[in-house]
Protein backbone atom coordinates (compact mmCIF):
# COMPACT_ATOMS: atom_id res chain seq x y z
CA UNK A 1 0.00 0.00 0.00
CA UNK A 2 2.82 2.16 0.63
CA UNK A 3 3.43 2.17 -3.01
CA UNK A 4 0.57 2.05 -4.46
CA UNK A 5 -1.43 5.85 -3.19
CA UNK A 6 -4.53 4.11 -3.02
CA UNK A 7 -6.03 6.82 -1.17
CA UNK A 8 -5.84 9.31 -4.45
CA UNK A 9 -8.04 6.90 -6.44
CA UNK A 10 -5.15 5.80 -8.71
CA UNK A 11 -6.86 3.53 -11.48
CA UNK A 12 -3.71 3.57 -13.38
CA UNK A 13 -3.23 0.97 -15.82
CA UNK A 14 0.19 0.73 -17.10
CA UNK A 15 0.67 0.61 -20.44
CA UNK A 16 3.21 -2.26 -20.45
CA UNK A 17 1.47 -5.10 -22.60
CA UNK A 18 1.34 -8.71 -21.64
CA UNK A 19 0.49 -10.68 -24.49
CA UNK A 20 -3.12 -10.95 -25.42
CA UNK A 21 -5.16 -13.73 -25.05
CA UNK A 22 -7.89 -14.11 -27.65
CA UNK A 23 -11.02 -15.97 -26.28
CA UNK A 24 -14.28 -15.78 -26.12
CA UNK A 25 -14.97 -13.25 -23.47
CA UNK A 26 -18.57 -14.09 -22.31
CA UNK A 27 -17.21 -17.02 -20.51
CA UNK A 28 -14.47 -15.22 -18.66
CA UNK A 29 -17.02 -14.45 -15.29
CA UNK A 30 -19.14 -17.77 -15.80
CA UNK A 31 -15.79 -20.21 -16.18
CA UNK A 32 -12.64 -18.29 -15.47
CA UNK A 33 -13.38 -16.13 -12.54
CA UNK A 34 -12.66 -18.65 -9.57
CA UNK A 35 -9.63 -19.53 -11.17
CA UNK A 36 -8.54 -15.99 -11.76
CA UNK A 37 -9.30 -15.04 -8.18
CA UNK A 38 -7.43 -18.27 -6.68
CA UNK A 39 -4.34 -17.18 -8.35
CA UNK A 40 -4.01 -13.83 -7.89
CA UNK A 41 -4.42 -15.11 -4.13
CA UNK A 42 -1.76 -17.06 -3.93
CA UNK A 43 0.76 -14.58 -6.28
CA UNK A 44 -0.47 -11.63 -4.31
CA UNK A 45 0.03 -13.32 -0.86
CA UNK A 46 -4.10 -12.04 -0.55
CA UNK A 47 -5.27 -14.31 3.25
CA UNK A 48 -8.65 -13.29 1.70
CA UNK A 49 -11.56 -11.59 -0.77
CA UNK A 50 -14.78 -10.89 -1.89
CA UNK A 51 -15.97 -9.81 -5.02
CA UNK A 52 -19.70 -9.24 -6.27
CA UNK A 53 -20.77 -8.13 -9.90
CA UNK A 54 -24.27 -6.98 -9.83
CA UNK A 55 -26.05 -6.57 -13.88
CA UNK A 56 -29.41 -4.98 -15.03
CA UNK A 57 -30.73 -5.38 -10.66
CA UNK A 58 -29.50 -8.98 -10.28
CA UNK A 59 -26.44 -10.01 -8.39
CA UNK A 60 -24.38 -11.97 -11.21
CA UNK A 61 -21.52 -13.39 -8.35
CA UNK A 62 -21.51 -12.87 -5.15
CA UNK A 63 -18.38 -14.97 -3.61
CA UNK A 64 -15.64 -15.00 -1.05
CA UNK A 65 -12.35 -16.20 -0.77
CA UNK A 66 -9.48 -17.15 1.28
CA UNK A 67 -9.40 -16.74 5.07
CA UNK A 68 -10.10 -13.87 7.44
CA UNK A 69 -6.68 -14.05 8.97
CA UNK A 70 -3.68 -15.83 7.76
CA UNK A 71 -2.90 -19.00 9.60
CA UNK A 72 -6.36 -19.92 10.41
CA UNK A 73 -8.76 -21.78 9.39
CA UNK A 74 -12.13 -19.23 9.60
CA UNK A 75 -13.06 -18.42 6.09
CA UNK A 76 -14.17 -15.43 4.47
CA UNK A 77 -18.02 -15.82 3.89
CA UNK A 78 -20.44 -13.47 1.72
CA UNK A 79 -21.43 -11.68 5.45
CA UNK A 80 -17.60 -11.26 6.02
CA UNK A 81 -16.83 -7.26 7.04
CA UNK A 82 -13.60 -6.01 5.68
CA UNK A 83 -13.23 -2.02 6.30
CA UNK A 84 -13.79 -0.31 3.08
CA UNK A 85 -11.22 2.86 3.25
CA UNK A 86 -12.17 5.68 1.31
CA UNK A 87 -15.15 4.17 -0.50
CA UNK A 88 -16.63 5.55 3.22
CA UNK A 89 -16.64 9.06 1.00
CA UNK A 90 -19.65 7.93 -1.73
CA UNK A 91 -21.43 7.22 1.74
CA UNK A 92 -21.23 10.48 2.91
CA UNK A 93 -21.27 12.88 -0.17
CA UNK A 94 -24.67 10.44 -0.67
CA UNK A 95 -25.62 11.96 2.56
CA UNK A 96 -25.43 15.42 2.32
CA UNK A 97 -26.46 15.49 -1.07
CA UNK A 98 -29.92 13.81 0.32
CA UNK A 99 -29.88 16.46 2.66
CA UNK A 100 -29.47 19.05 0.02
CA UNK A 101 -32.65 17.24 -1.81
CA UNK A 102 -34.81 17.29 1.30
CA UNK A 103 -33.89 21.39 1.43
CA UNK A 104 -32.00 20.79 4.82
CA UNK A 105 -29.24 22.09 3.16
CA UNK A 106 -27.11 23.64 -0.26
CA UNK A 107 -24.01 22.19 -1.22
CA UNK A 108 -23.05 25.72 -2.45
CA UNK A 109 -23.30 27.05 1.13
CA UNK A 110 -20.64 28.71 2.89
CA UNK A 111 -18.74 25.91 6.07
CA UNK A 112 -18.62 28.52 8.15
CA UNK A 113 -23.25 28.92 7.73
CA UNK A 114 -22.79 25.37 9.59
CA UNK A 115 -19.90 25.63 11.22
CA UNK A 116 -18.34 29.12 12.36
CA UNK A 117 -15.34 28.11 13.67
CA UNK A 118 -14.11 26.25 10.22
CA UNK A 119 -10.46 28.31 8.97
CA UNK A 120 -8.54 27.54 6.55
CA UNK A 121 -4.44 29.22 6.46
CA UNK A 122 -5.80 31.29 3.59
CA UNK A 123 -8.20 33.50 5.53
CA UNK A 124 -10.16 34.36 2.34
CA UNK A 125 -10.54 30.64 1.17
CA UNK A 126 -12.22 29.71 4.63
CA UNK A 127 -14.47 32.39 4.24
CA UNK A 128 -15.43 31.47 0.79
CA UNK A 129 -15.04 27.38 0.82
CA UNK A 130 -18.62 26.23 0.37
CA UNK A 131 -19.73 22.32 1.05
CA UNK A 132 -19.19 21.34 -2.43
CA UNK A 133 -15.03 22.36 -2.23
CA UNK A 134 -14.77 20.04 0.69
CA UNK A 135 -16.65 17.10 -1.10
CA UNK A 136 -14.47 17.46 -4.18
CA UNK A 137 -10.73 17.97 -2.70
CA UNK A 138 -10.49 21.45 -3.95
CA UNK A 139 -9.11 23.48 -0.79
CA UNK A 140 -6.00 23.93 -2.27
CA UNK A 141 -3.81 21.28 0.19
CA UNK A 142 -1.74 18.53 -1.96
CA UNK A 143 -2.81 15.12 -2.00
CA UNK A 144 -3.26 13.46 1.49
CA UNK A 145 -1.32 16.86 3.20
CA UNK A 146 -1.88 17.21 7.25
CA UNK A 147 -2.42 12.96 7.04
CA UNK A 148 0.43 12.17 9.08
CA UNK A 149 -1.40 14.26 11.89
CA UNK A 150 -4.64 13.64 11.23
CA UNK A 151 -4.70 9.87 10.03
CA UNK A 152 -5.16 6.82 12.35
CA UNK A 153 -4.17 9.26 15.44
CA UNK A 154 -5.91 10.34 18.88
CA UNK A 155 -6.89 13.47 17.65
CA UNK A 156 -10.80 14.24 17.34
CA UNK A 157 -12.97 14.99 15.04
CA UNK A 158 -13.19 18.84 16.31
CA UNK A 159 -9.26 19.03 16.77
CA UNK A 160 -8.71 17.78 13.43
CA UNK A 161 -10.95 20.36 12.32
CA UNK A 162 -8.85 23.18 14.19
CA UNK A 163 -5.58 21.63 12.75
CA UNK A 164 -6.85 21.81 9.38
CA UNK A 165 -6.97 25.78 10.02
CA UNK A 166 -3.23 26.09 9.63
CA UNK A 167 -2.32 23.94 7.28
CA UNK A 168 -0.34 25.75 5.02
CA UNK A 169 -1.80 25.05 1.11
CA UNK A 170 0.01 23.88 -1.68
CA UNK A 171 -1.99 25.91 -4.13
CA UNK A 172 -4.22 28.57 -4.63
CA UNK A 173 -7.98 28.15 -3.74
CA UNK A 174 -9.99 26.08 -5.88
CA UNK A 175 -6.53 25.82 -8.25
CA UNK A 176 -6.11 22.71 -8.28
CA UNK A 177 -7.23 19.42 -7.25
CA UNK A 178 -5.79 17.86 -3.84
CA UNK A 179 -7.49 14.75 -1.98
CA UNK A 180 -8.12 15.92 1.28
CA UNK A 181 -9.50 13.50 3.95
CA UNK A 182 -10.01 16.42 6.55
CA UNK A 183 -11.88 17.96 4.32
CA UNK A 184 -14.72 14.87 4.26
CA UNK A 185 -14.24 15.04 7.46
CA UNK A 186 -15.31 18.52 7.83
CA UNK A 187 -18.18 17.66 5.86
CA UNK A 188 -19.89 15.07 7.79
CA UNK A 189 -19.66 17.53 10.97
CA UNK A 190 -22.43 19.25 9.20
CA UNK A 191 -24.56 16.28 9.37
CA UNK A 192 -24.85 16.61 13.47
CA UNK A 193 -25.54 20.38 12.77
CA UNK A 194 -28.36 20.14 10.52
CA UNK A 195 -29.95 16.81 11.71
CA UNK A 196 -29.11 16.60 15.57
CA UNK A 197 -27.85 13.87 14.64
CA UNK A 198 -24.15 12.39 14.79
CA UNK A 199 -22.97 11.04 11.08
CA UNK A 200 -22.50 7.79 11.90
CA UNK A 201 -25.99 7.65 13.20
CA UNK A 202 -27.44 9.84 10.35
CA UNK A 203 -26.01 7.02 7.70
CA UNK A 204 -27.17 4.33 9.83
CA UNK A 205 -30.71 5.31 9.82
CA UNK A 206 -31.04 6.62 6.43
CA UNK A 207 -28.90 5.00 4.40
CA UNK A 208 -27.93 1.55 6.04
CA UNK A 209 -31.33 0.29 7.36
CA UNK A 210 -33.61 1.29 4.47
CA UNK A 211 -31.13 -0.82 2.31
CA UNK A 212 -31.04 -3.69 4.50
CA UNK A 213 -26.99 -3.23 5.38
CA UNK A 214 -27.76 -4.66 8.89
CA UNK A 215 -24.21 -5.96 9.18
CA UNK A 216 -22.16 -2.52 8.32
CA UNK A 217 -20.47 -0.75 10.76
CA UNK A 218 -20.02 2.89 10.62
CA UNK A 219 -17.27 3.18 13.11
CA UNK A 220 -13.41 1.51 12.69
CA UNK A 221 -13.78 1.33 17.12
CA UNK A 222 -16.36 -1.08 16.58
CA UNK A 223 -14.82 -3.90 14.02
CA UNK A 224 -12.74 -5.73 16.56
CA UNK A 225 -16.16 -6.47 18.59
CA UNK A 226 -17.53 -8.09 15.43
CA UNK A 227 -18.19 -11.47 15.40
CA UNK A 228 -18.00 -12.09 11.80
CA UNK A 229 -14.67 -10.03 10.18
CA UNK A 230 -11.50 -10.36 8.97
CA UNK A 231 -8.56 -9.21 9.73
CA UNK A 232 -5.83 -6.53 8.26
CA UNK A 233 -2.78 -7.67 7.03
CA UNK A 234 0.31 -5.93 5.36
CA UNK A 235 3.66 -7.00 4.65
CA UNK A 236 7.22 -6.78 6.53
CA UNK A 237 10.51 -7.42 5.55
CA UNK A 238 8.55 -9.86 2.96
CA UNK A 239 6.32 -11.60 5.04
CA UNK A 240 2.70 -11.09 5.07
CA UNK A 241 1.27 -10.32 8.68
CA UNK A 242 -1.66 -9.23 10.33
CA UNK A 243 -1.66 -5.45 11.92
CA UNK A 244 -4.07 -3.67 14.07
CA UNK A 245 -7.09 -2.39 12.52
CA UNK A 246 -6.75 1.16 12.06
CA UNK A 247 -8.34 3.51 14.24
CA UNK A 248 -10.05 6.25 11.79
CA UNK A 249 -12.94 7.99 13.73
CA UNK A 250 -11.46 11.21 14.24
CA UNK A 251 -11.32 11.47 9.98
CA UNK A 252 -14.74 8.70 10.16
CA UNK A 253 -16.55 10.51 7.24
CA UNK A 254 -13.78 10.17 4.95
CA UNK A 255 -13.01 6.08 5.71
CA UNK A 256 -14.36 4.27 8.71
CA UNK A 257 -17.07 2.12 7.35
CA UNK A 258 -16.48 -1.85 7.08
CA UNK A 259 -19.09 -3.52 5.27
CA UNK A 260 -19.13 -6.92 3.91
CA UNK A 261 -19.69 -7.56 -0.15
CA UNK A 262 -23.24 -8.69 0.58
CA UNK A 263 -24.28 -5.15 2.10
CA UNK A 264 -22.36 -3.41 -0.43
CA UNK A 265 -24.18 -5.62 -3.38
CA UNK A 266 -27.56 -3.84 -1.73
CA UNK A 267 -25.59 -0.18 -1.86
CA UNK A 268 -24.61 -0.65 -5.51
CA UNK A 269 -27.70 -2.15 -6.63
CA UNK A 270 -30.12 0.85 -5.23
CA UNK A 271 -27.17 3.11 -6.69
CA UNK A 272 -27.80 1.56 -10.29
CA UNK A 273 -31.75 1.80 -9.85
CA UNK A 274 -31.62 5.52 -9.47
CA UNK A 275 -32.16 5.10 -5.30
CA UNK A 276 -35.28 2.71 -5.45
CA UNK A 277 -35.66 -0.54 -3.18
CA UNK A 278 -38.63 -2.12 -5.04
CA UNK A 279 -41.06 0.63 -4.81
CA UNK A 280 -39.69 3.07 -2.55
CA UNK A 281 -37.13 5.79 -2.76
CA UNK A 282 -34.64 5.85 -0.60
CA UNK A 283 -31.87 7.99 -1.79
CA UNK A 284 -33.48 10.74 -3.98
CA UNK A 285 -32.53 10.48 -7.56
CA UNK A 286 -30.85 14.22 -7.27
CA UNK A 287 -28.80 12.98 -4.92
CA UNK A 288 -27.40 10.24 -7.00
CA UNK A 289 -26.70 12.64 -9.44
CA UNK A 290 -25.11 15.45 -7.58
CA UNK A 291 -22.68 13.18 -6.97
CA UNK A 292 -21.90 11.98 -10.20
CA UNK A 293 -21.41 15.62 -11.80
CA UNK A 294 -18.01 16.65 -12.11
CA UNK A 295 -16.25 19.15 -10.32
CA UNK A 296 -12.26 18.69 -10.97
CA UNK A 297 -9.98 17.61 -13.26
CA UNK A 298 -7.64 15.19 -11.92
CA UNK A 299 -5.95 13.74 -14.89
CA UNK A 300 -5.69 11.47 -17.71
CA UNK A 301 -5.46 7.46 -18.00
CA UNK A 302 -3.60 5.41 -19.69
CA UNK A 303 -4.98 1.89 -20.64
CA UNK A 304 -3.56 -1.49 -21.34
CA UNK A 305 -4.74 -1.09 -24.41
CA UNK A 306 -3.23 2.15 -25.46
CA UNK A 307 -6.19 3.97 -24.35
CA UNK A 308 -6.00 7.50 -22.96
CA UNK A 309 -8.72 9.02 -21.19
CA UNK A 310 -10.16 11.65 -18.67
CA UNK A 311 -10.39 10.86 -15.46
CA UNK A 312 -11.93 13.07 -13.36
CA UNK A 313 -13.64 13.94 -9.49
CA UNK A 314 -17.46 14.37 -8.50
CA UNK A 315 -18.92 14.08 -4.70
CA UNK A 316 -16.79 10.71 -3.40
CA UNK A 317 -16.74 9.21 -6.78
CA UNK A 318 -14.06 9.26 -9.33
CA UNK A 319 -15.43 9.67 -13.18
CA UNK A 320 -14.11 8.83 -15.96
CA UNK A 321 -14.56 7.42 -19.77
CA UNK A 322 -13.50 3.55 -20.76
CA UNK A 323 -14.33 1.63 -23.99
CA UNK A 324 -17.07 4.43 -24.80
CA UNK A 325 -18.35 3.96 -21.30
CA UNK A 326 -18.74 6.73 -18.54
CA UNK A 327 -17.25 4.75 -15.03
CA UNK A 328 -18.17 5.97 -11.90
CA UNK A 329 -15.50 4.58 -9.06
CA UNK A 330 -13.49 4.49 -5.94
CA UNK A 331 -10.67 2.94 -4.49
CA UNK A 332 -10.53 2.62 -0.46
CA UNK A 333 -7.02 2.17 1.52
CA UNK A 334 -6.54 1.90 5.05
CA UNK A 335 -3.86 0.39 7.03
CA UNK A 336 -4.41 -4.38 6.09
CA UNK A 337 -7.23 -3.03 3.60
CA UNK A 338 -7.81 -2.26 -0.18
CA UNK A 339 -10.93 -2.28 -1.97
CA UNK A 340 -12.56 -0.89 -4.81
CA UNK A 341 -16.39 -0.32 -5.88
CA UNK A 342 -17.25 0.83 -9.71
CA UNK A 343 -20.32 1.26 -11.00
CA UNK A 344 -21.37 1.73 -15.16
CA UNK A 345 -24.52 3.15 -15.33
CA UNK A 346 -25.22 2.80 -18.94
CA UNK A 347 -24.91 -1.20 -18.76
CA UNK A 348 -26.32 -1.60 -15.09
CA UNK A 349 -23.07 -3.03 -14.16
CA UNK A 350 -21.85 -2.92 -10.82
CA UNK A 351 -18.25 -4.27 -9.73
CA UNK A 352 -16.69 -4.53 -5.60
CA UNK A 353 -14.06 -6.25 -5.17
CA UNK A 354 -12.71 -6.79 -1.55
CA UNK A 355 -9.67 -7.61 0.22
CA UNK A 356 -7.84 -8.29 3.49
CA UNK A 357 -4.06 -6.86 2.75
CA UNK A 358 -3.04 -3.51 1.89
CA UNK A 359 -0.42 -4.73 -0.48
CA UNK A 360 -2.31 -6.05 -3.96
CA UNK A 361 -3.46 -4.36 -6.70
CA UNK A 362 -5.67 -7.10 -7.65
CA UNK A 363 -8.76 -5.10 -6.05
CA UNK A 364 -7.85 -2.73 -9.17
CA UNK A 365 -7.06 -5.35 -11.99
CA UNK A 366 -10.00 -7.44 -10.73
CA UNK A 367 -12.94 -4.82 -11.69
CA UNK A 368 -10.82 -4.26 -15.37
CA UNK A 369 -11.01 -7.86 -16.05
CA UNK A 370 -14.42 -7.83 -15.44
CA UNK A 371 -15.28 -4.62 -17.28
CA UNK A 372 -13.21 -6.26 -20.44
CA UNK A 373 -15.45 -8.90 -19.89
CA UNK A 374 -18.41 -7.56 -20.08
CA UNK A 375 -17.07 -4.81 -22.90
CA UNK A 376 -16.36 -7.61 -25.12
CA UNK A 377 -12.45 -6.81 -24.92
CA UNK A 378 -9.65 -8.83 -25.25
CA UNK A 379 -7.91 -10.29 -22.33
CA UNK A 380 -4.83 -8.05 -20.66
CA UNK A 381 -3.84 -9.93 -17.59
CA UNK A 382 -4.26 -6.60 -15.59
CA UNK A 383 -3.40 -8.95 -12.12
CA UNK A 384 0.49 -10.62 -13.77
CA UNK A 385 1.28 -7.04 -15.27
CA UNK A 386 0.68 -5.04 -11.93
CA UNK A 387 1.98 -7.84 -10.02
CA UNK A 388 5.30 -7.67 -12.02
CA UNK A 389 5.74 -4.15 -11.56
CA UNK A 390 5.25 -4.47 -7.94
CA UNK A 391 7.88 -6.88 -7.59
CA UNK A 392 10.09 -4.58 -9.61
CA UNK A 393 9.28 -1.69 -7.12
CA UNK A 394 9.90 -4.62 -4.07
CA UNK A 395 13.34 -5.18 -5.59
CA UNK A 396 14.00 -1.90 -5.86
CA UNK A 397 13.04 -0.72 -2.43
CA UNK A 398 14.61 -4.18 -1.08
CA UNK A 399 17.83 -2.79 -2.67
CA UNK A 400 17.21 0.12 -0.92
CA UNK A 401 17.30 -1.04 2.19
CA UNK A 402 19.69 -3.01 2.11
CA UNK A 403 22.55 -0.61 1.62
CA UNK A 404 21.30 1.10 4.38
CA UNK A 405 21.09 -1.95 6.97
CA UNK A 406 24.71 -2.37 5.84
CA UNK A 407 25.39 0.70 6.65
CA UNK A 408 24.03 0.57 10.16
CA UNK A 409 25.54 -3.01 10.51
CA UNK A 410 29.24 -1.31 10.45
CA UNK A 411 28.11 0.49 13.81
CA UNK A 412 29.31 4.11 12.35
CA UNK A 413 28.78 7.13 15.16
CA UNK A 414 27.11 9.92 15.28
CA UNK A 415 28.62 12.84 15.03
CA UNK A 416 27.37 14.52 18.19
CA UNK A 417 26.99 12.14 21.90
CA UNK A 418 23.40 10.23 21.36
CA UNK A 419 22.46 12.29 24.14
CA UNK A 420 22.79 15.24 22.32
CA UNK A 421 19.79 14.14 19.94
CA UNK A 422 17.50 13.42 22.84
CA UNK A 423 14.71 15.97 24.36
CA UNK A 424 11.05 17.14 23.53
CA UNK A 425 10.69 18.27 19.62
CA UNK A 426 7.67 19.95 18.06
CA UNK A 427 6.34 20.86 15.16
CA UNK A 428 3.41 23.89 14.35
CA UNK A 429 0.70 21.37 12.98
CA UNK A 430 1.15 17.94 14.27
CA UNK A 431 2.76 18.81 18.16
CA UNK A 432 5.30 17.62 20.25
CA UNK A 433 7.37 14.54 19.57
CA UNK A 434 10.32 12.92 22.12
CA UNK A 435 13.81 11.54 21.81
CA UNK A 436 15.14 9.30 24.10
CA UNK A 437 18.19 7.17 24.15
CA UNK A 438 17.93 3.67 23.59
CA UNK A 439 21.12 1.09 23.92
CA UNK A 440 24.28 2.59 22.77
CA UNK A 441 23.80 4.91 19.93
CA UNK A 442 20.19 4.06 19.20
CA UNK A 443 17.45 6.34 19.78
CA UNK A 444 13.61 6.21 19.90
CA UNK A 445 11.02 8.45 19.18
CA UNK A 446 7.43 9.13 20.27
CA UNK A 447 4.76 11.09 18.70
CA UNK A 448 2.30 12.75 20.80
CA UNK A 449 -0.64 11.79 18.34
CA UNK A 450 0.18 8.45 17.95
CA UNK A 451 0.88 7.05 21.26
CA UNK A 452 1.11 3.26 20.53
CA UNK A 453 3.82 4.02 17.79
CA UNK A 454 7.59 4.06 18.27
CA UNK A 455 10.62 4.63 16.12
CA UNK A 456 13.46 3.44 16.26
CA UNK A 457 16.69 5.06 14.86
CA UNK A 458 20.01 4.01 14.01
CA UNK A 459 23.18 5.56 13.39
CA UNK A 460 24.01 6.47 9.95
CA UNK A 461 26.73 8.33 10.81
CA UNK A 462 26.76 12.08 10.46
CA UNK A 463 23.38 13.11 11.27
CA UNK A 464 21.32 10.73 9.83
CA UNK A 465 19.68 7.83 11.74
CA UNK A 466 18.00 4.52 9.84
CA UNK A 467 14.52 4.71 11.15
CA UNK A 468 12.04 1.53 11.30
CA UNK A 469 8.48 2.14 12.60
CA UNK A 470 6.44 -0.47 14.81
CA UNK A 471 3.67 0.44 12.55
CA UNK A 472 5.05 -0.67 9.28
CA UNK A 473 2.60 1.12 7.47
CA UNK A 474 4.33 3.72 8.02
CA UNK A 475 7.37 2.47 6.22
CA UNK A 476 11.38 2.54 6.92
CA UNK A 477 13.08 5.95 6.43
CA UNK A 478 16.14 8.14 7.07
CA UNK A 479 15.72 11.22 9.14
CA UNK A 480 18.58 14.08 9.35
CA UNK A 481 18.58 16.00 12.56
CA UNK A 482 20.00 19.36 11.89
CA UNK A 483 23.25 21.23 13.85
CA UNK A 484 23.79 24.54 14.75
CA UNK A 485 27.34 25.27 16.56
CA UNK A 486 27.65 21.64 18.12
CA UNK A 487 23.76 21.70 18.75
CA UNK A 488 20.81 20.13 17.43
CA UNK A 489 18.22 22.29 16.67
CA UNK A 490 15.95 19.88 14.77
CA UNK A 491 14.83 16.59 12.42
CA UNK A 492 13.37 16.40 9.52
CA UNK A 493 10.60 13.83 9.47
CA UNK A 494 9.10 11.51 6.90
CA UNK A 495 6.76 8.65 7.02
CA UNK A 496 5.33 6.29 4.08
CA UNK A 497 3.15 8.38 0.90
CA UNK A 498 0.75 6.47 1.96
CA UNK A 499 -0.14 8.35 4.63
CA UNK A 500 1.91 11.85 3.76
CA UNK A 501 4.09 12.75 0.98
CA UNK A 502 5.31 15.98 2.58
CA UNK A 503 7.72 15.93 5.55
CA UNK A 504 7.50 17.45 8.83
CA UNK A 505 10.05 19.54 10.53
CA UNK A 506 10.20 19.59 13.86
CA UNK A 507 12.19 21.99 15.81
CA UNK A 508 14.04 20.62 19.75
CA UNK A 509 12.42 23.03 22.31
CA UNK A 510 14.54 21.34 24.97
Amino acid sequence: MKKILLLTGAFLAFVTLSIAQHIDRSKFVKDSLDNYVNQALTNWQIPGAAVCIIKDGKVVVMKAYGVKELGKPAKVDENTLFMIGSNTKAFTATAMAMLQADKKLSLDDKVTKYLPQFKLENKQAGELATVRDLLCHRLGLQTFQGDFTFYNTNLTRDQVIEKLGIVKATYPFRAKWGYTNSAFLTAGQIIPVVTGKPWETFLKENIFAPLGMSNTLALSADMPKSFNRTVPHTLKDGKMIAIPYCQIDGLAPCGSISSSVNDLSKWVTALLNNGKVGDKQVIPVAAINATREAQDIVGSIHHLDGETNYELYGLGWFIQDYAGHRLVMHDGGVNGYVTSVTLVPDQNLGIIVLTNTDQNSFFDAMRWEIMDAYFNKQYRGYSEVRLARFKAQEAAEDAKDKKLRDSVATNPKPALPAASYTGKYINSLYGNMTVTQGTGNNLEMRFEHHPNMVAALQPLGGNKFYVTFSDPVLGKAVFPFYTFNGKVTGVRVKVADFVEVNPYEFKKVQ
